[in-house]
Parts: C-alpha cells; sequence; structure tokens
C-alpha cells in the first residue's frame, strides 16, 4: 500500500500518525539485530518505516531489510534511492527488485557527495537531480509507487552560505525546486532535520502558498549524543537556536543527561508542530527506540502498557542471554 494512502485514511479519523527512519549495518551480520529492533519499535503501530540507501556493495543490504520489513515484519516500508553513485540500470535493477518484494514505496534523493569530497557530480549515466529520478520513477513503473521527497526548511545545505542561512532568493528557488519534484509525481514531502521549529513552520506556509499542498512531514532528530548532534547539524548546516547550544553545552559529556534532554526537547518540538495542525512525524532513530519511543509515550501516541510490555521482552531476552553464557 502506498504510504501517502495511509495518511489519507488516517486524516479521515482525524488520526496523528508516526513514522520511523533507520540505516542499513555495514555488515550483513548485522541485519537480523537490526530487523529484530525494528519489530519491536513497529509494534508500537507505526504507520511506515524507511530505510536509507547505501550505494555500492551494501546497496544488497538495504534491499534485503527493505524486503524483510515489507514481508516478515509487515510494516509498509519505504526505500531511499539515490543518484549518487548509480547508474540508471542499477536504479531500474533496485526498483524492479524492490517491486517484486511488494515494497511500494520511495524516497527518491539526489544523494550526498562521496566521502571526502564537496561536491555531488553526476555518475555517467546516470540522474544528477532527484527531480530525473522521480521523473523516471513515474515513466517505467506509472503509478505503481508512491514517491517521497526530501523538503528542506532552511534550503538544500548547497545554497546555505558561511553565515548559516540561505540568500532570499536561493531559499525561493529551492522552494520552486520542490514544487517541480511534486508536479513531477511526488505524493509526499518528509523535511531534514531542523532543531528551530519556527523555521519548520514557515517552511510549511511557504510550500502552501506556491501550490505545494500534499503532506509535509516533519523529519525528527532526537539529540542522543553530542557527537551525533555536533556531526549532523554540521553536514546539514542546521540553525542550532541559542537556548539549545546553552542547554547542551554544560553536559555535552553526560550522556544520560543529554538523552534526557533529547527526549525533552524532542517531545516539546513535536508538541508545538502538532499543534499547528500537522498530523505526522518521521523520526530519524538512528537505529535505536531509546529516544524515538520515550518521546512518543511522552505525546500520548503509544500506549505506556505496551512500552511496558516491550521493556520487559526486552530484559527477558537479555537474562536469557546472560544465562546462555554461563
Amino acid at each position: 500500500m502506498k504510504v501517502i494512502d495511509k495518511i489519507k485514511e488516517a486524516a479521515k479519523d482525524d488520526k496523528t500518525i508516526f513514522s520511523f527512519e533507520y540505516f542499513p549495518p555495514r555488515k550483513a551480520d548485522g541485519v537480523d539485530s537490526l530487523i529484530q529492533r525494528i519489530g519491536k519499535m513497529v509494534a508500537h503501530g507505526s504507520c511506515f518505516c524507511d530505510i536509507t540507501w547505501r550505494a555500492g556493495p551494501s546497496s544488497a543490504l538495504s534491499l534485503e531489510i527493505a524486503d524483510k520489513m515489507q514481508n516478515v515484519l509487515g510494516v509498509e516500508t519505504m526505500m531511499h534511492l539515490t543518484c549518487a553513485n548509480m547508474t540508471t540500470e542499477e536504479i531500474d535493477s533496485a526498483l524492479g527488485t524492490i517491486k517484486s518484494s511488494g515494497v511500494q514505496n520511495v524516497l527518491a534523493l539526489r544523494g550526498d557527495p562521496p566521502t571526502g569530497q564537496d561536491n555531488f557530480v553526476k555518475t555517467d549515466g546516470g540522474f544528477g537531480y532527484a527531480l530525473d529520478l522521480v521523473k523516471h520513477i513515474k515513466s517505467k513503473h506509472g503509478d505503481y509507487f508512491g514517491i517521497t521527497v526530501a523538503g528542506y526548511p532552511e534550503a538544500h545545505p548547497d545554497v546555505i552560505g558561511p553565515e548559516g542561512v540561505a540568500s532570499p532568493e536561493d531559499y525561493k528557488n529551492d522552494l520552486l525546486h520542490l514544487k517541480k519534484k511534486i508536479d513531477a509525481g511526488g505524493d509526499l514531502i518528509i523535511t531534514q532535520l531542523f532543531f528551530d521549529t519556527d523555521i519548520f513552520l514557515k517552511f510549511v506556509n511557504d510550500c502552501r502558498q506556491i501550490g505545494i499542498n500534499c503532506p509535509i512531514i516533519p523529519g525528527i532528530m532526537p539529540i542522543s549524543t553530542y557527537r551525533g548532534f555536533s556531526r549532523m547539524t554540521s553536514y546539514c548546516k542546521t540553525k542550532v537556536p541559542a537556548e539549545i547550544t546553552a542547554a547542551v553545552e554544560p553536559i555535552k559529556d553526560n550522556e544520560e543527561a543529554l538523552k534526557a534532554y533529547g527526549i525533552h526537547l524532542g517531545t516539546e518540538m513535536c508538541k508545538k508542530i502538532l499543534a499547528h495542525g500537522i498530523k505526522a512525524l518521521h523520526i530519524y532513530t538512528f537505529n535505536t527506540e531509546k529516544s524515538a519511543i520515550p518521546i512518543l509515550m511522552n505525546l500520548g501516541l503509544i500506549e505506556e502498557t505496551r512500552v511496558s510490555k516491550s521493556l520487559t521482552e526486552n530484559t527477558k531476552t537479555e537474562e536469557n542471554k546472560a544465562s546462555d553464557t554461563k
């Protein structure tokens, strides 16, 4: 089933939905462990889950995980697909594989520059923009796939200047490019991470003003480690409000305190977003439930009894593992 159709169904009941994002492990022997973790998390009622794409030899892991998410766990699955390091033939092969697995949802992305490079370089025989990928998917597969595209509340990192902001003209052009992706066949937007909710809400309004009327789902990244927070905000050129910096810096070496603050911040951000009529949340989990589940519980989107049951099962599993080593 297409994610957009599930979102429309939820809207009829005025229901708030949530979803999770995962990334493939670097080695195949980590797949089963990840699937088990995803299974425990989706039991809380996620609308869908997505798995990121890793071009090259590791792409087989993204395909395997997408298949298991859809057919073993039974959760509606979305797979990322990028233009980076991909020829048209490789893209078609990946699409054919997930289609045969019954996966109907793709997040079409340009992708990041290769490691160690600052600029994206189009692969010979491939595509240079997500827009081209959207058009290709539609031309090859018609309406089979639900196509999600990325939105950038602060504009794409490529056009954010040294001062940390995009010029008004670059921001406008980025919005117009986003509209082209929707007009070409995209039916849903998931945003880049952000920490200033006012920027996100302005972005949604700006999209509506130029005729982008599809659902826009905020991408929420809970702060769990200082290293991860610094790396992601630097890489994505994300604005961090002064009050968040002031709260994080004194506890940056205290992992438990930082995680607790990340849960509190994530909860408050989501509360504000939901209060403005947004009915969907997409959480960047980094393959762990430790922040995502508490945030959703704080919001009243999952039942505490389910969380307690999951924690009990995890404890039993750990006890069994311990007894096996004696």
